[in-house]
């Protein structure tokens, strides 16, 4: 089978990078063509083609997008030409909706009309459509063929809009199983390669995006200064130039390690983290954290107004549990004072470790075991088989 992959950010770089070692397992011939990045280049080998790279395509923030609608507009209809040209048998969009149920409409109505050889439409981590833009839910049930869903509270959610989607666990314990864990050797190692001291460390995980470490790295430094007894270090990534991190970082004792954010969290004694996918990252790994999040005002003013009021919280350990496990320093209450308190009440021998540590392991057993990819990629291959012996 031939599969069209896109993904325009770095976790869908990774889980797709896992789907695409699950699809070749269940079909040994599958052929592969994505957006997407190097874990996807890796995993797919010979068998398949970057067509464009996460880092060119990714924009994030409301007023982000609208300065970039011009550029967002060309990609997009080189996507279209692009699909057209190669033929799929699926077309696999993984989360990245603005973009992705564009594609999906394209591929359902306009790519062959009369029904013959148009692709399946897969969606693989859907849309947050519980948090924002509801609207999308149409979309999904017009556009794409099967969901598949990472969270456990969403099987209810779309059910409740006429979807009965595929969950077979979370993809982020297939990355976490494939790691190395962390021994004293390559611990040892790790720290003489970036540079860093014996003293524990607490990782600044402030983003990947530009405008995410505009406005988070520098109180995150500023909580850094209060904690001598520790290394503080920043989950750098390598397509963000390293001067925009030095001018936060210029008479600090903060040290900088690139694209190594799993390592440095994992041997952490906590963390402070921006929102998303890192945050349960940070909890599956067993590390306690505090998330610190600032944007923009124009696009904190617009998410306040779009963000669903049944959406008590940002970070996922929190929406996962239904509960406060973590605490949320959003906006104007990300506060160095408030994230040093929180920070030392998590830490080892603080008074909210033993709690987090033990919301963290009913995390885990929640999201369910590894294997979450291979299932999925078993599926759609199933489903691809079905549909072609029809």
């Amino acid at each position: 089978m031939k599969y069209y992959i896109l993904s325009g950010e770095a976790s869908g770089d990774l889980h797709g990078s896992n789907l695409i070692k699950g699809l070749l397992a269940a079909d040994p011939e599958a052929e592969f063509r994505f957006w997407g990045g190097d874990k996807m280049v890796e995993a797919a080998g010979d068998r398949g083609q970057l067509v464009k790279h996460y880092k060119e395509a990714s924009i994030m923030g409301f007023w982000e997008v609208l300065k970039n609608l011009r550029r967002i507009g060309r990609q997009m209809r080189f996507c279209r030409e692009d699909i057209a040209a190669y033929r799929p048998d699926a077309l696999i969009l993984i989360d990245y909706p603005g973009f992705n149920l564009r594609m999906a409409k394209f591929a359902h109505e306009h790519l062959w009309p009369t029904g013959v050889n148009r692709p399946e439409v897969f969606y693989y981590i859907a849309p947050k459509v519980w948090a924002w833009k509801e609207r999308r839910v149409k979309d999904l049930r017009r556009y794409v063929d099967r969901l598949f869903i990472i969270f456990p509270f969403e099987i209810d959610y779309f059910r409740r809009h006429g979807i009965e989607a595929f969950y077979a666990g979370n993809p982020l314990m297939d990355a976490i199983a494939g790691r190395p864990a962390v021994t004293p050797e390559n611990d040892k190692a790790f720290r003489t390669e970036n540079g860093l001291d014996e003293r524990s460390i607490i990782a600044l995980v402030a983003g990947s995006r530009a405008s995410e470490i505009r406005y988070n790295l520098p109180p995150m430094v500023a909580v850094a200064r209060r904690f001598p007894e520790y290394q503080f270090v920043v989950t750098g990534v390598s397509w963000l130039d390293r001067s925009l991190y030095d001018n936060y970082l210029q008479g600090s004792d903060v040290r900088f390690v690139c694209d190594r954010t799993y390592e440095t969290i994992a041997r952490s004694a906590a963390a402070l983290v921006t929102s998303g996918t890192a945050t349960l990252e940070t909890a599956l790994l067993g590390i306690p954290e505090v998330v610190c999040y600032r944007g923009s005002a124009v696009s904190f003013w617009i998410a306040k107004k779009v963000v669903s009021a049944r959406l008590r919280f940002i970070s996922l350990v929190n929406l996962i549990l239904d509960r406060e496990a973590i605490r949320e320093l959003i906006q104007t209450n990300f506060t160095p004072e408030a994230a040093e308190a929180e920070l030392r009440a998590v830490l080892p021998g603080g008074v909210k470790h033993e709690r987090i540590m033990q919301d963290f392991g009913e995390l885990r057993r929640v999201v369910g075991e590894p294997g979450a990819s291979a299932r999925v990629a078993d599926e759609m291959v199933r489903l691809l088989h079905v549909n072609h012996s029809k």
